[in-house]
């Protein structure tokens, strides 16, 4: 085996997002290992996406779909088979086999014809059952079902089947924290449990700006004491959260001082296309309405989405919350180093792993988020001389409480926890950790050698299934 290997990533979005950091430093970690790595999506806007993947730093093949989202903003998993099943069809028809092993991550869709027609290992990460995410919220540790339609419920039927299917025909499973992996085990038939790999982080892409004229970076950054929520703009991420615990804690009269001048940022992913992101910034807009909270809204480009409200704010500096939308590199490395940033406010339960903590806490800043899921790994809260943040349950009253103590902290508290942070994040979740387990789980896929005939008679089976039952189903509603 040759020790260098050719690497094929599959992500089916590459927009602005947790999962979408993480293959982009997956990538640079295993270029920087001497690896060669290629990346194909079937989406990616240079006018909506990280940096690495537009400057030519790394090699992204976009192939473009036919096929749209969702129908209706329905069939939303069905439609990103479907892309993803042209994604395969084109990485097929050219030379499919020159790659030593795929990486696959969120949708299974090409495993078993990866495996049977370009005879390649394939490694599949995973960030959390679509099952679950689709149908129901998952609370600790029991999935509980939203009433469907019987329709929607025989919709989900065959769905669900392929990706325990497609899931369980990979040849490594990775899973992005104990969390997930316990998830992934309880729900999945599957006799394998995942390998867990913790996503990294590139630690010097959080330097502070090199320059400060760049005009995106001066509209955000202010001298007024910050509270800096990163997340993409979606229900789940129930960044409600935030805005209601800032709301309680400004109109304390208990609180510090400074908490009347207090400031929220609101930054995250924002794509026009995707209908859930434009309802969650007008809720979100209404409820600070509701406060009397001013609000300026701004993007790099300084384009205001449409059918939005004008801002109430006069201006971004004078804004009690700032909603930043789709954030350049820059903006996000000069919010989490600024001192007037407090604390990083991360408001998901249940996140499989969350990548804003460690951010968070490898900028030195203190993290404030929910008491389950990925973050009880990542946030240590006791004893208190090892703290790197709080985790608390997702209730306003007891997240402002817990702001007041974050806010309160004297300068040599938040140096301390600063410091241990860094140490933490830099430790446990810095892209070279990662791209060194990615590395080896790539390897020992590749050490399986070559893939038999006889051994993807399932493969080819369940791969005419799903083209079969994707096409049919496809005719039906469209």
């Amino acid at each position: 085996m040759n020790d260098k290997l050719k690497v094929a990533f599959i992500h089916p979005d590459l927009g602005i997002g947790g999962a979408e950091r993480l293959v982009i430093d997956a990538a640079l970690g295993l270029q920087r290992l001497g690896h060669s790595v290629d990346i194909y999506t079937s989406h990616h806007d240079p006018a909506h996406c990280f940096d690495e993947t537009r400057d030519g730093t790394l090699r992204v093949h976009h192939v473009k779909s036919p096929f749209s989202r969702s129908y209706k903003d329905k069939f939303h998993i069905l439609f990103a088979h479907l892309r993803q099943l042209h994604l395969t069809a084109h990485l097929l028809r050219t030379d499919a086999s020159r790659y030593d092993v795929y990486f696959v991550d969120q949708l299974s869709t090409c495993v078993p014809f990866l495996r049977t027609y370009a005879k390649r290992r394939v490694v599949f990460y995973c960030h959390f059952p679509d099952k679950l995410l689709a149908d129901g919220a998952f609370v600790g540790g029991t999935a509980r079902r939203r009433k469907g339609s019987a329709l929607k419920r025989l919709y989900r039927l065959p769905m669900d089947w392929f990706e325990e299917k497609t899931t369980g025909s990979a040849d490594v499973l990775l899973a992005n924290s104990r969390f997930t992996a316990g998830v992934f085990n309880s729900f999945f038939s599957i006799p394998r449990k995942p390998r867990v790999i913790y996503p990294g982080i590139n630690i010097s892409a959080y330097a502070p700006p090199s320059s400060s004229n760049d005009p995106n970076v001066q509209e955000v950054i202010s001298d007024r004491p910050t509270l800096l929520s990163l997340n993409r703009f979606e229900k789940k991420k129930n960044i409600a959260l935030a805005l209601n615990s800032f709301a309680l804690l400004r109109q304390s009269a208990s609180g510090p001082a400074l908490s009347h001048t207090l400031r929220l940022v609101l930054a995250g992913g924002y794509d026009p296309r995707i209908q859930d992101n434009f309802e969650t910034l007008k809720e979100l807009i209404e409820v600070a309405d509701s406060k009397g909270l001013s609000y300026w809204i701004t993007t790099p480009s300084h384009t205001t989405p449409p059918n939005l409200p004008s801002p109430s704010a006069s201006n971004a500096s004078a804004a009690d919350i700032l909603f930043l939308l789709s954030f350049t590199t820059p903006q996000r490395s000069a919010l989490l180093t600024a001192p007037s940033t407090l604390a990083l406010l991360y408001t998901p339960t249940n996140e499989h792993f969350g990548i804003g903590p460690v951010e968070g806490m490898a900028c030195g800043v203190p993290v404030l988020a929910c008491d389950s899921g990925g973050p009880t790994e990542s946030v240590v809260t006791a004893p208190s001389a090892a703290r790197t943040g709080w985790l608390v349950p997702p209730d306003a009253d007891a997240w402002a409480e817990a702001l007041r103590e974050i806010v309160a902290l004297d300068a040599a508290e938040r140096a301390a926890l600063g410091d241990r942070a860094r140490v933490r994040a830099e430790s446990l979740f810095g892209m070279e950790a990662m791209a060194l387990a990615l590395q080896e789980a790539l390897r020992d896929a590749v050490r399986m050698g070559p893939i038999a005939d006889s051994s993807c008679t399932s493969d080819v089976l369940l791969a005419v299934m799903i083209s079969l039952l994707a096409y049919l189903i496809y005719r039906f509603i469209v």
